[in-house]
């Protein structure tokens, strides 16, 4: 089964439209990510895409990408999330929520999704759920990956990532089949900049103060899904599996 599902529409915006179509699955999941950055949410997310046959939604995904993205192909939104982010600061609550907006196609999709990245914190997870709420659809679970920090700091520093497809490879956790290129789309694989140890530091404080009180929102909601992120990438997808297939009773 292919891994890589077409995110043409989530990735450049509401005037694109995926040219592959959305396989036919019978009961389509809706699952968020959370985890603080390093514990491998990219590389669950491929897995579990091709398991459940959900497209991948990352929102860090489409930020990359505007970055290298001519400044007239992009929504008001878009511009003002790059002019914020060329600047040093966090983009806001509303200005994420707009661009999410902007593909809620993405998220009402047959195919179900994995959103990464989107929510960060508890007024976007709400926001969200009114979105998803007027949309006709819902959360079905949400997955929080769980790691301690050494081995955060030593996955990160190990992570490459195509910048061409996205797929997300690891020197010695996953290694792509031929040293330092893609196995999907044969691009050179690179070690992203918010991976180098200044932004990693950065984004795990980022974490902890916004991202790691949506635990209690969902857990209170009976969404929450712990599991443990240590081992390979096959031993944290098979506890994923065995995690979500206990949670929905399937």
């Amino acid at each position: 089964m292919n891994l890589q599902r077409d995110r043409s529409a989530w990735l450049h915006g509401p005037e694109h439209r995926c040219q592959q179509p959305p396989p036919h699955v019978t009961q389509p999941r809706r699952i968020v990510l959370l985890g603080a950055p390093g514990v491998g949410k990219g590389t669950q997310a491929a897995l579990l895409s091709a398991a459940l046959g959900a497209c991948h939604l990352s929102t860090g995904d489409i930020f990359r990408l505007a970055r290298a993205t001519s400044p007239r192909d992009l929504t008001p939104a878009m511009h003002v999330a790059i002019e914020r982010m060329g600047r040093g600061e966090l983009v806001s609550d509303e200005t994420v929520l707009l661009i999410v907006r902007e593909r809620l196609s993405c998220l009402t999709c047959r195919g179900g999704f994995l959103l990464d990245g989107f929510p960060r914190t508890v007024p976007q997870a709400a926001a969200l759920d009114v979105l998803l709420q007027h949309a006709g659809v819902g959360i079905d679970a949400i997955i929080s990956y769980e790691l301690p920090e050494p081995e955060i700091i030593a996955r990160i520093g190990g992570r490459r990532t195509c910048p061409l497809c996205k797929a997300v490879f690891h020197t010695q956790l996953r290694a792509p089949r031929r040293a330092g290129y893609c196995d999907t789309c044969g691009t050179e694989l690179v070690l992203r900049d918010d991976d180098q140890p200044g932004a990693v530091h950065v984004r795990q404080n980022a974490y902890l103060e916004s991202t790691a009180p949506l635990l209690a929102y969902y857990s209170n909601q009976g969404l929450l899904v712990h599991v443990s992120a240590t081992g390979t990438p096959e031993e944290v997808f098979a506890r994923s599996s065995l995690a979500l297939a206990t949670f929905f009773g399937s």
